[in-house]
């Protein structure tokens, strides 16, 4: 671990003043913010009373030391009159916190953060007011371990690091609102040590380099939620482009699967075009991929802007993740019971895909999947547990749903209609089941409720006809 510098002595000091005059002044009024946002399978996860509209995080990586060293300067606007309120960290130790400038205390309880703000800035944790925390945190950040035994969170990979961050990791690298339903801009300034290169969400800004170490300044003006946020350190073949309509594409590849994975990158603005007639307008200024290499994570992941992949991927994973860009990252869920919202109309997409591209007709790819046995183990809308968010169901049984109502359409250009006004109303915010099937009704005018009911919500597997 980095040893303090001389600087932190008054810094400290004045910290523990500000708890001494805390003490003697009954703190700030007003009532906490809520430690969780009673998510159906992460009570605890996300905190109340208030709203995220902006991080900025500055991250000095040391891959070969394993250590990071941080400042998030988190803006948000309270929902609430505020005496304190909760942030999100994993692992890291947090060694000062302020609020409007102030010295704020923290308290600790695992991974849930207390900021309990000094009274001369009380004023400015009134509900709508907007206000300014800044923490600063140092320390090796770590793996974590899901519910279904994945890893996400902070990854080592053969030269450097990624972060991958659903449904909780991202709590393993910085402190914040880790609950998809608030999304906020985000700019991220990493320093890595030559010749690394470090790639996040959005658009370069800058890169500058000191005495052996570069900053890599990624900013992300679209609103975007904690788990699609990312960091990947290591040597990568960079490749800027753009596509015929504008969009400013990006991708980084380890050298290891840069051969591998040539033809399939290739493709991108030829999937972009083409989900964007399906779906409705790109909702980003930039598109991408980064490749890491085989053994570095086991899972793809929709990181905002440019999908992460371990290893070169094959067409059909290109499609789903970056289908994900409109379903996940742009219409994002309200809670993680809304999943099936994501990866069903992700699994439609290559589905689609297959149709128009590889010949291989929807009602083939959906017989498929009703035949197979693990899509129903439980309804799209149930897993039982965390640790079934990412079975089958939520992703095959969830497709079928999406196909059910375009039969029940009966009419292609009217359902590809409904798809692209869904995504223009939701475009960079939150969509529930609830809103998605209140949706269909209002805009199909039917009551679909023997559909849901068949489909969505039921437990059995529903004949074909009927």
């Amino acid at each position: 671990m980095t040893p303090r510098t001389p600087a932190a002595v008054p810094l400290l000091l004045a910290l523990a003043l500000a708890l001494v005059g805390s003490g003697c002044s009954g703190g700030v009024e007003g009532t906490p913010g809520a430690t969780g946002l009673r998510d159906p399978y992460f009570p605890g996860l996300g905190n109340g009373g208030y709203d995220v509209t902006h991080y900025g995080l500055k991250l000095d990586v040391d891959p070969v030391a394993g250590h990071l060293r941080g400042t998030a300067t988190i803006t948000a606007r309270a929902t609430r009159h505020l005496s304190a309120f909760h942030l999100d960290l994993a692992g890291l130790h947090v060694e000062s916190a302020s609020v409007e400038g102030r010295p704020a205390a923290v308290n600790r309880a695992g991974k849930e953060l207390t900021i309990r703000p000094d009274a001369a800035v009380e004023d400015r944790l009134r509900e709508g007011r907007t206000f300014t925390t800044v923490v600063r945190y140092a320390g090796s950040p770590q793996a974590l371990t899901d519910a279904d035994g994945g890893q996400e969170g902070w990854l080592p990979t053969a030269d450097g690091s990624v972060a991958l961050g659903e449904p909780t990791g991202s709590m393993a690298w910085f402190p914040g609102n880790h609950h998809p339903s608030d999304k906020a801009a985000y700019d991220i300034e990493v320093t890595v040590p030559e010749p690394l290169t470090a790639v996040s969400n959005g658009e370069l800004v800058s890169r500058r380099t000191v005495n052996g170490r570069t900053a890599f300044h990624w900013r992300t003006a679209e609103p975007m939620a904690t788990y699609p946020a990312t960091v990947a350190v290591g040597e990568f073949t960079v490749r800027r482009s753009r596509t015929p309509d504008g969009i400013r594409l990006l991708t980084a590849v380890d050298p290891e699967s840069e051969a591998a994975s040539e033809d399939v990158l290739a493709e991108i603005p030829a999937v972009l075009t083409w989900a964007a007639e399906k779906f409705g307008p790109y909702p980003f200024a930039s598109a991408g991929a980064i490749v890491e290499r085989e053994e570095d994570a086991a899972y793809a992941l929709e990181t905002q802007n440019r999908p992460f992949f371990p290893g070169p991927p094959d067409t059909a994973l290109l499609v789903h993740e970056l289908a994900h860009q409109w379903f996940g990252d742009s219409v994002t869920p309200k809670s993680w019971r809304d999943m099936w919202l994501n990866e069903g109309f992700a699994t439609y997409a290559e589905w689609l895909w297959a149709a128009d591209h590889d010949g291989v007709p929807v009602e083939e790819s959906f017989a498929e999947a009703y035949e197979d046995e693990a899509n129903w183990a439980f309804p799209p809308t149930g897993p039982p547990s965390a640790s079934d968010l990412s079975d089958p169901p939520v992703y095959g049984r969830g497709a079928m749903v999406m196909h059910r109502i375009r039969r029940t359409m009966d009419d292609d250009g009217a359902f590809f209609a409904l798809v692209r006004g869904w995504t223009e109303k939701y475009r960079h915010g939150n969509a529930s089941t609830d809103d998605f099937t209140a949706y269909v009704e209002e805009e199909t005018g039917q009551d679909l409720t023997a559909l849901w009911d068949a489909w969505l919500y039921g437990g059995g597997r529903p004949p074909v006809e009927g």
